[in-house]
């Protein structure tokens, strides 16, 4: 009896090793979540500023780990500087991580080249910042406003579900007839009560497919893109103010165009410019053809930018041309960013007056209207 139960209760060796194995693999598959900008953008401005004070950078590393709350950070620090000393290049050891973009690899590859490692560092924290700024300002257009009109939605609905149907049935027991604003009112909460569920089980759907896909959040903003010129001239801005700026930091760090141009192409991912950069980098380079040209014919970069590239090319000034652009994008930029948030804020005020009129129309002007029916049903 023993022997059949321990039979029973032994696992195989194989077995063990197969949950090993597939454990192992999923937390190889398990997505790494890279560190956020704000995160960043407080690491590299230590580094840099160690860095500066002649502090080399396995010992910057250890020494900014040192008592810092985020464990996930620490370790992640701790891993590069046991590399960096184990004798792999910087760049090297912040990619194995895996928590850190293409681009700031590609930034910190050109720092550590041009042997201005704290340059790059400080490079980065300024551009992440700028990011940051603008990221911050574009949700505050945008998710206030949406959680306002879910919020009066919701009001909306449970004044058509819950009250108006009330003063329904209030009217019937004096059995007045609704007519003029009552009947339509009485109509449209009928019609809220039918459709309702689905109305708001496709919107929840809808925010989730938005949230999840980066392929349907692309069609949907260009669409709107293509519809609203104001938003089309911010995020152009935004997009071409980032790789610019990419551009220009690598450039100036002694890295050459056509691989400055490839990195920042990875700063807009997931955007027409993507392919764009990376095809006029390669016809930059093998091509023979002016990078003025290059990007004329295989960007959809503004006519300012080219023009402006093809004045750098010609007086040797590449790097100041840059310099300029990048300025005068971060300025556009701001400029619509004011613009968009004054408008968004304007069609959020109408669409919330419409609804609260719509929900006191539906819900107390029965109630206003019912009592002289009252009175003359009394009388």
């Amino acid at each position: 009896m023993t022997e059949s139960t321990n039979a029973r209760t032994t696992v195989p060796p194989a077995l063990f090793a197969t949950k090993s194995l597939l454990s192992s693999l999923k937390q190889q598959n398990r997505k790494v979540k890279p560190f956020s900008k704000k995160v960043l953008v407080d690491l590299f401005r230590g580094l840099s500023s160690m860095l500066r004070a002649q502090i080399n950078t396995a010992d910057a590393l250890k020494y900014y780990s040192d008592g810092l709350p985020n464990k996930v950070l620490v370790a992640a620090l701790l891993r590069i500087r046991e590399d960096i000393s184990n004798g792999m290049n910087v760049h090297e050891a912040f990619r194995r991580t895996g928590r850190f973009s293409d681009t700031v690899i590609g930034l910190i590859q050109a720092g550590s080249d041009a042997g201005q490692l704290h340059f790059a560092f400080q490079s980065l924290a300024v551009r992440l910042k700028s990011e940051l700024h603008f990221s911050t300002q574009l949700k505050k257009a945008t998710i206030t406003p949406c959680v306002i009109i879910c919020v009066l939605l919701g009001a909306f609905i449970i004044s058509q579900v819950k009250i108006v149907p009330q003063v329904e049935q209030m009217m019937c027991g004096i059995r007045a007839r609704p007519d003029g604003m009552t009947a339509i009112s009485f109509k449209v909460s009928h019609l809220t009560q039918a459709v309702w569920p689905m109305v708001v089980i496709s919107l929840i759907i809808m925010a989730i497919t938005v949230a999840r896909s980066a392929h349907v959040r692309t069609l949907i903003l260009g669409l709107a893109m293509s519809r609203w010129r104001l938003l089309r001239l911010l995020f152009m801005s935004l997009r071409q103010l980032t790789f610019l700026s990419t551009i220009q930091l690598l450039h100036s760090n002694g890295i050459n165009l056509a691989k400055s141009i490839r990195v920042s192409a990875n700063s807009v991912r997931n955007t027409p410019f993507h392919d764009e950069l990376k095809t006029a980098a390669d016809k930059y380079e093998h091509s023979g053809v002016p990078l003025s040209t290059a990007f004329a014919k295989y960007t959809s970069v503004d006519s300012q930018v080219t023009h402006m590239l093809s004045i750098g090319e010609r007086s040797a000034s590449l790097d100041n041309q840059l310099t300029m652009l990048t300025e005068m994008y971060e300025e556009d930029a701001e400029t619509h960013m004011a613009s968009f948030a004054a408008v968004v804020s304007f069609l959020v005020l109408i669409i919330a007056v419409s609804i609260i009129a719509v929900v006191y129309i539906g819900t107390f002007l029965p109630i206003f209207l019912m009592g002289p029916r009252m009175m003359q049903n009394g009388i």
